[in-house]
C-alpha cells in the first residue's frame, strides 16, 4: 500500500509540474510534465519525443494525448522537411562524403547511449544531435559479462572457457537496435566498436578472465581472437545493410605496453581484412589514439605502448585514421595539442587518408581549450572531422553521466564548442 501511495504521489507531481526550457514534453511512454514552462512552448518532433523550445507556438500538449492527434502533428511537422539521406559513408581522399555531401563534419562520444533504459530515449538523443548538426555518433558496441546478471541488466555478450553466449535479447543487442534504429531516422551515422582495451563493460580484461593470458597477449590469443571474431560477425550480420553505419572500428584505444608494434600491427590488419570480408560496404577504422609518430620525445609520440601510428596507415583495409588527445593524462600542455593536430594531419595528406579527431577533451576550461584544437583541426588539410569526449543529455532517468568532460546539451559549453563549431563548418 505505501508503494501504491509513493506511485500516485509521484503521478500528480509530475502532471502538475511544467517542463523546463528544453526539456521533454512529450512522446510515447512520457509520463512526466506535458506543458512548458513560460516563454516556452511544446514542440512536436516525432511519436518518441517532443521539447520545450523558446516561443509561443501552438499544439504543445497534443503529442501524447492521442494517436490521432499525434499523426496530425507529425504530417504537418515533417511536411517540409527533406528525406533523411539513405547513403552508405565513404571516403573521398582526405575526406568524408556523407549523404552526397564532401566536407568536415562535427560528432560526439555516447559510450551510454548503446545502454539507454527506453526506445524514446535513443529518439531523444538522435532529436538533439540532428538539431545540432552533429552528424557523427561513436558509440559501444561491447558490453562483456563473465557473469549472466540475473537481473534486468545490460549485457551484449557473456565469455566463458566453457561456452559463451551473444544475447539478442531485450537487455542485450535490442538496446543497440534502438540506437541504430533511430540513427536512421534522424540521419545520424554511427562509428561503432568491438572491444574495450580499458576494463569498463569488460573489455580485454573480460576475454582473458574467461580464456586465460594477459592483456598484452590478448591480441593473439587464439582462443579470445576466435570469441571476438564470433562477435564482430554477430554485431556485422546485424547492421550491414543499415545506412546509420559510419564505420566498424577495431577497439576503444588499444594498446599493448612493451610490445613490438608489430603486434597490433598484425592484428590490424587481420581484423580489418576479415571485417571487410563481412561487409565491403562500410568504412572500417582501428580507434587508435594515435600514439608512435615522429615528434618532440613526449610520451604520445613514443612507441612504448606497442602502436606505430604511421605505420597503420599502410593497412589498406582501415579506411581512415583516428587520433585522440587528453593533456592532462598525458603530461602534455594544453597549447602542445594544437601541434599534435597538425601531425596527424600531415601524415594523413602524406598516405592520402582522412584523419578523424576522434577524442579530445578537458574536465576545466573546455570552451577556451577545446575551441582552439576545434580551430586547428577545422583549418589543417587531412582532418576530415572531430568528435568531443563526450556528449550528455537529460534522458528519462534523469541526466546522463558527468565524467568532467561532459558537454551537455543546451548549456553555455554546448554553446560554444558545438553550436559555434558547427556555424564555423
Amino acid at each position: 500500500m505505501k508503494l501504491t501511495i509513493v506511485a500516485i504521489a509521484s503521478l500528480v507531481h509530475s502532471a502538475l509540474a511544467q517542463s523546463p526550457l528544453y526539456g521533454q514534453c512529450g512522446g510515447k511512454t512520457w509520463t512526466g510534465a506535458t506543458t512548458c514552462v513560460s516563454g516556452s512552448f511544446c514542440q512536436y518532433y516525432n511519436e518518441y519525443y517532443s521539447q520545450c523550445i523558446p516561443g509561443t507556438g501552438t499544439g504543445s500538449t497534443t503529442t501524447t494525448t492521442s494517436s490521432s492527434a499525434t499523426k496530425t502533428v507529425s504530417a504537418t511537422a515533417t511536411s517540409s522537411k527533406p528525406p533523411v539521406g539513405t547513403e552508405i559513408p565513404t571516403t573521398s581522399g582526405t575526406l568524408f562524403t556523407i549523404d552526397g555531401e564532401t566536407k568536415y563534419f562535427a560528432g560526439t562520444n555516447c559510450y551510454w547511449c548503446s545502454f539507454l533504459p527506453l526506445q524514446s530515449d535513443a529518439e531523444l538523443v538522435m532529436t538533439h544531435l540532428e538539431a545540432a548538426g552533429l552528424k557523427i555518433l561513436r558509440i559501444w558496441g561491447f558490453n562483456d559479462v563473465n557473469t549472466k546478471p540475473t537481473d534486468s541488466t545490460v549485457w551484449f555478450q557473456y565469455l566463458s572457457s566453457s561456452g559463451s553466449e551473444i544475447n539478442t535479447g531485450a537487455n542485450g543487442l535490442q538496446r543497440l537496435d534502438w540506437i541504430v534504429e533511430a540513427a536512421e531516422n534522424h540521419g545520424i551515422k554511427l562509428i561503432i566498436n568491438f572491444v574495450n582495451n580499458w576494463d569498463d563493460y569488460g573489455g580485454m580484461k573480460a576475454y582473458t578472465n574467461a580464456f586465460g593470458g594477459d592483456h598484452v597477449g590478448w591480441y593473439t590469443n587464439t582462443q579470445a581472437q576466435a570469441q571476438y571474431r564470433t562477435y564482430i560477425d554477430a554485431i556485422v550480420s546485424r547492421y550491414s545493410d543499415s545506412s546509420a553505419i559510419f564505420a566498424w572500428e577495431l577497439a576503444n584505444e588499444p594498446r599493448c605496453n612493451g610490445c613490438d608494434t608489430d603486434v597490433i600491427f598484425e592484428w590490424g590488419t587481420e581484423i580489418s581484412q576479415y571485417i571487410k570480408a563481412l561487409d565491403s560496404k562500410h568504412l572500417v577504422t582501428l580507434g587508435d589514439e594515435g600514439f608512435g609518430l615522429p615528434g618532440d620525445g613526449s610520451y604520445p609520440y613514443t612507441y612504448g605502448e606497442g602502436v606505430d601510428w604511421e605505420q597503420m596507415l599502410t593497412i589498406d583495409t582501415l579506411d581512415f585514421a583516428t587520433f585522440h588527445l587528453y593533456p592532462t593524462s598525458w603530461g602534455v600542455s594544453t597549447d602542445w595539442g594544437n601541434g599534435w593536430v597538425k601531425a596527424h594531419a600531415a601524415l594523413c595528406v602524406e598516405a592520402g587518408v582522412p584523419c578523424f579527431f576522434e577524442e579530445y577533451g578537458m574536465t576545466y576550461d573546455q570552451c577556451a581549450i577545446e575551441s582552439v584544437w576545434q580551430d586547428t583541426a577545422l583549418a589543417a588539410d587531412g582532418v576530415a572531422g572531430d568528435a568531443f569526449w563526450q556528449f550528455g543529455d537529460t534522458i528519462s532517468t534523469g541526466q546522463s553521466h558527468n565524467d568532467g568532460n561532459t558537454i551537455y546539451y543546451g548549456s553555455d559549453t554546448w554553446t560554444c564548442l558545438v553550436t559555434n563549431h558547427v556555424a564555423d563548418i
